[in-house]
């Protein structure tokens, strides 16, 4: 397909590959717009099914950029919404597409590529594999607040108000966030049998069930939640806090292993 994403198509099933292995398959504009192009044709590709989202390398994905991120100009708030709503719109152009999608997650499932997974209509987990929301941890607000959509509400609250990134598959399985975890040497093949076992029922009974669902949600209210949430976390990354600055400075300065070191510090010694 092009730079950042793979596309592979073995009989009814398409597979969308993240393909930054080198950065954890973290997602910048470039890397977000390609994908999107790419769900796209998959969605229109007639031989196609079912959508498979997967990783290559070490992670699933490690979520949006923060590299690129602080080299982004964000100096007004009309540039923070731009920004948040290119990241909203990618998200959900999973739970958007028409056609079944399975995220197949290991290595690390976090922030941003944590909601492409909730995103997704079916998750699989590898053993091992982490996951988190870790926003609040450094100043920032959830992109697509899907969580409170998929799980009961204090499991939400919980993992979003801790800013928990540490939690494994079991967990994540026992709440409702993954459909199955196996190990990591079946993750392929288990998610193409479940693919294949989509693919063999009825196409237009498939297409128009995701369908139905997916709009029950949404007139219970979820796209117009998610909006809300959204705007309040484009007030938020728009307002100045000295946990970010400090974050960001840490970053430029001595690079993300030494921030993420002194955030965890500060949530050890009680003061976060």
């Amino acid at each position: 397909m092009g730079d950042y994403i793979k596309v592979e198509i073995e009989g009814p099933v398409g597979s969308l590959v993240f393909n930054r292995p080198q950065v954890l398959n973290a997602f910048h504009n470039e890397a977000m717009d390609e994908c999107r192009a790419a769900l796209g044709e998959l969605a229109e590709d007639d031989r196609v099914r079912v959508v498979v989202i997967r990783g290559e390398g070490r992670a699933f994905s490690a979520g949006f950029d923060m590299k690129a991120s602080a080299n982004r100009d964000m100096s007004t708030v009309d540039l923070v919404r731009r920004q948040m709503e290119r990241q909203f719109d990618f998200i959900m152009a999973f739970w958007d597409c028409p056609k079944p999608t399975i995220a197949l997650v290991h290595g690390f499932c976090m922030a941003g590529a944590f909601e492409v997974a909730l995103a997704c209509d079916i998750t699989v987990a590898a053993e091992g594999t982490r996951f988190g929301e870790p926003e609040v941890r450094f100043g920032t607000g959830i992109v697509a607040m899907l969580l409170p959509w998929a799980v009961l509400p204090k499991h939400a609250k919980e993992m979003l108000l801790t800013g928990n990134d540490k939690m494994d598959a079991a967990r994540a399985h026992a709440i409702g966030i993954v459909n199955h975890v196996v190990p990591q040497t079946e993750l392929l093949a288990f998610g193409r049998r479940m693919a294949l076992d989509i693919a063999a029922a009825a196409g237009p009974s498939v297409l128009f069930t995701k369908r139905a669902m997916n709009r029950t949600y949404e007139i219970m209210g979820m796209r117009d939640a998610l909006k809300a949430s959204l705007d309040i976390d484009i007030i938020l990354n728009a307002t100045p806090s000295a946990e970010k600055a400090e974050f960001q400075r840490l970053r430029k300065e001595q690079g993300l292993k030494t921030a993420l070191a002194w955030r965890d510090a500060r949530f050890s010694d009680g003061k976060g």
